[in-house]
């Protein structure tokens, strides 16, 4: 195990960002600058530093993660050039500079999120292929990328991106609040956990106890980032704020308040904190992530 920061992590993600994107035919380069555009636009990169993180805890290479944490990053950064279309959220800003589409188009940028999407697959499935011959390596490998696919799918991400969209403007819930957050947004983040452990080969009560803590963090993640829509200050953000309530979005300060909201973002952040309290200072990259979040919201 390295003594790498959350940062560290992540400088070593950025040097690889790209490498896993196949060569592409001249004829088709508007649709690789499109993918790269958005790829290489920044973001604080969550997932694919869990995973890595999650590896290295665990036992595992960082180096034999990377293909399956690229894989997330062009996944959400697929599911974000979508969300940003007019038919979605229609979004003129990611990241502090214009969407996909503004730049590129609508079809393009959809085009674009797609080649990212199954760029993801090829990476994955490409390095599976590498270990034919080491059953034990091939089958963990192909859980995780069974873990992200689930996770990115019709009962993750994707169902949680419906189920957002079906309760704009709707008299909201407390279970269909939560089943949007677990859905569309901490999906990816306990399928970064899952895989990366799986990679590693972790141990059953390692496998739960991080996974419970990938369950809190993601609540924890949307219900920080539902606060600073209304609180946040829109230059930090890189974004516009205020958005939720002007398309009537349901989310935890819509339904509960500002108050009840930073009190809930501090019990899942708790919860989060406990489930790897048990390793001490070798769980500190995980910790101070949850702990980073929680100050975000408040």
């Amino acid at each position: 195990m390295t003594d790498f920061t959350f940062e560290n992590y992540r400088e070593y993600f950025e040097e690889h960002l790209t490498d896993f994107i196949p060569d592409v035919d001249h004829k088709s380069i508007t649709l690789y600058e499109a993918m790269k555009y958005s790829l290489s636009a920044g973001g604080k990169r969550i997932r694919p530093v869990l995973l890595l993180a999650t590896c290295d805890f665990c036992g595992g290479k960082i180096e034999e993660a990377l293909p399956y944490a690229c894989a997330l990053e062009y996944i959400h950064t697929y599911s974000l050039i979508h969300d940003d279309l007019p038919c979605m959220d229609n979004d003129d800003l990611r990241r502090g500079i214009p969407t996909n589409h503004k730049v590129y188009g609508d079809a393009t940028a959809t085009l674009a999120g797609d080649g990212l999407l199954n760029t993801a697959f090829e990476s994955m499935y490409g390095d599976i292929l590498y270990y034919m011959d080491d059953a034990d390596a091939m089958k963990r490998r192909i859980r995780a990328a069974y873990e992200i696919a689930k996770g990115a799918g019709i009962r993750g991400m994707i169902a949680g991106q419906i189920a957002d969209m079906e309760s704009e403007n709707q008299v909201g819930s407390a279970e269909m609040l939560d089943y949007v957050h677990l859905t569309k947004t901490a999906a990816l983040i306990i399928a970064a956990v899952r895989a990366g452990a799986m990679i590693a080969g972790a141990d059953k009560e390692t496998l739960t106890n991080l996974t419970e803590y990938a369950e809190n963090l993601g609540l924890a993640f949307q219900i920080c980032d539902d606060i600073l829509d209304v609180e946040g200050d829109e230059e930090k953000l890189g974004k516009k704020t205020g958005m939720d309530s002007d398309r009537g979005k349901l989310t935890y300060p819509a339904l509960f308040g500002i108050e009840k909201s930073k009190e809930r973002l501090r019990e899942l952040t708790d919860a989060a904190l406990a489930a790897v309290g048990v390793y001490y200072d070798n769980a500190e990259v995980f910790s101070k992530l949850a702990e980073d979040l929680a100050v975000r919201g408040n």
